[in-house]
């Protein structure tokens, strides 16, 4: 039997399409959209217990793309004859307040892996079954269902080969689920709210950087029109495993990361998108490394839901306590700020600053930087990333850094050779230059090394070692030795 009024909590599920949480509430006689900007979610937070450390949750990037998100979001519910109700609070006050005021039956929400979303989660549950209102959860955010695994999620793999051999050969991908058309929704009754700004949320604005490889703009109007872009409008997929590892351009990778991970894109509409290029363009290895790229990100939301806070240990999901971890607040400012000495890092983390972005082989190797020559407490550096991605998930980010820094999913050490990895994948140095021009006028060679210039050189390329840009903060030679 329909309920007579539902509410649906948006959470990190910003979109119309594949929704199940709304197609669901759609059977109600009047549907209710709500979304809440948790305060707990900007500003300061403190991380690691014991061996705590400060950082700011959501930084600029992220939040203004989150803004975007939601009031496109609610554009689009607005042009379907419903609405959006917005507030700035906690959702554990939000979502009850809404339920009650309204009468509603029923609220429908997407849910997720993560402990602090779950506990936010339980939160809102515990208050709906005081009020009498049924909470419906629905599993919304990755490409195979939770339902659909051949295993219960805490058999799976802790290895991602052995998991994606599983779910490819014994699961299968379910079809988007249509738009709902949807019933009235009486949010006059409470009002709908304003967006808050992000002056009231706490964050301060940054400037847009021209050098930027895409201004991402939220939302999943924006998530739509990258995905037809990338794949049809300039047709990029045919070459997307040989090109992914690029460094310079918008083309280079599909760059759907920020709108997967705030929910305005659903993975199964990627899916079926790369399944329509393949009818009507090729199939070849590239479009099917788009899709094994989803199946890492699958890969990791089951594997927080099976390990929960493990991931978040400092000797992760593997317990390591062979790691003489470090504390360094000078070295991590360093690093952070761009200012190590070594280019390819320093490149990585003044994109990262400057735009909320770095695509994956940059993030790698920074992130191995911080966790393998250095040393330094690896959450640090996860947390670090927490604010300034623009495209932060939570499963993705910690289980990356900790498969890097040697406690998550991998029994090897897992360092790079920074020397060779800019040497192959920016051996023009075209990369390190578009992100620190005073070493604009070194040549290739040495752009990655300066540090080998002579006085003479370095007079010559109108860079001063020390004055223009940092001598390299340790020896990258004597740090491999260590790892080896």
């Amino acid at each position: 039997m329909a309920a007579d009024t539902a509410v649906v909590w948006f959470r990190r599920d910003l979109r119309v399409h594949d929704n199940e949480a709304l197609l669901e509430a759609a059977d109600a006689e009047e549907v209710v959209p709500v979304y809440a900007f948790d305060p707990r979610e900007y500003g300061e937070r403190e991380f690691g217990g014991d061996d705590s450390f400060r950082f700011e949750k959501t930084g600029p990037h992220r939040a203004r793309f989150r803004r975007e998100s939601v009031a496109d979001l609610r554009e689009r519910l607005r042009e379907r004859d419903s609405d959006l109700v917005v507030r700035h609070d906690t959702p554990e006050r939000v979502v009850p307040a809404a339920a009650k005021a309204l009468d509603a039956d029923e609220v429908h929400f997407g849910t997720l892996p993560i402990p602090e979303e779950m506990g936010v989660e339980n939160a809102v549950r515990k208050q709906l079954r005081g009020l009498n209102v049924t909470p419906r959860r629905h599993w919304t955010h990755t490409l195979y269902h939770l339902n659909d695994l051949p295993v219960e999620y805490t058999e799976i793999s802790d290895t991602y080969t052995s998991f994606r051999e599983t779910v490819e050969d014994r699961a299968t991908v379910r079809e988007p689920l249509p738009e709902p058309d949807l019933p009235a929704a009486p949010v006059g009754a409470i009002g709908a709210g304003s967006i808050p700004s992000l002056e009231d949320l706490g964050v301060d604005e940054v400037a847009s950087d021209d050098r930027a490889a895409l201004r991402f703009e939220g939302g999943e109007s924006a998530g739509i029109e990258r995905l037809d872009r990338y794949l049809f409008a300039e047709d990029r997929l045919r070459e997307y495993k040989r090109t992914r590892n690029g460094l310079v351009g918008q083309g280079f990778s599909s760059k759907l990361s920020p709108w997967l991970n705030e929910g305005c894109l659903s993975p199964r509409r990627v899916r079926r998108e790369v399944k329509r290029y393949e009818r009507e363009r090729v199939a070849n290895d590239s479009t099917y490394w788009l899709l094994f790229e989803l199946i890492w990100r699958d890969f990791f939301q089951f594997q927080f839901a099976k390990h929960g806070s493990d991931f978040f240990r400092r000797g992760g999901i593997r317990d390591r306590d062979d790691i003489a971890w470090r504390e360094d607040d000078a070295q991590f400012r360093r690093w952070a700020n761009g200012e190590t000495g070594i280019p390819f890092v320093d490149a990585a983390m003044r994109e990262l600053n400057a735009t909320g972005y770095q695509s994956n082989r940059a993030r790698q190797n920074a992130a191995s930087f911080l966790a393998n020559n250095l040393r330094i407490d690896w959450r640090r550096g996860a947390a670090y990333f927490e604010t300034q991605l623009v495209d932060y998930d939570p499963a993705s980010n910690y289980g990356n850094w900790a498969y890097i820094a040697g406690v998550g999913n991998d029994s090897r050490d897992r360092y790079f050779n920074l020397l060779k990895q800019a040497r192959k994948y920016d051996g023009d140095g075209e990369y390190v230059t578009h992100w620190i021009p005073e070493l604009s006028d070194v040549p290739p060679r040495a752009v990655h090394e300066p540090w080998t210039m002579t006085e003479q050189e370095q007079a010559e390329c109108g860079v001063q070692l020390g004055v223009d840009y940092p001598e390299p903060m340790i020896d990258l030679e004597e740090s491999y030795r260590k790892l080896r």
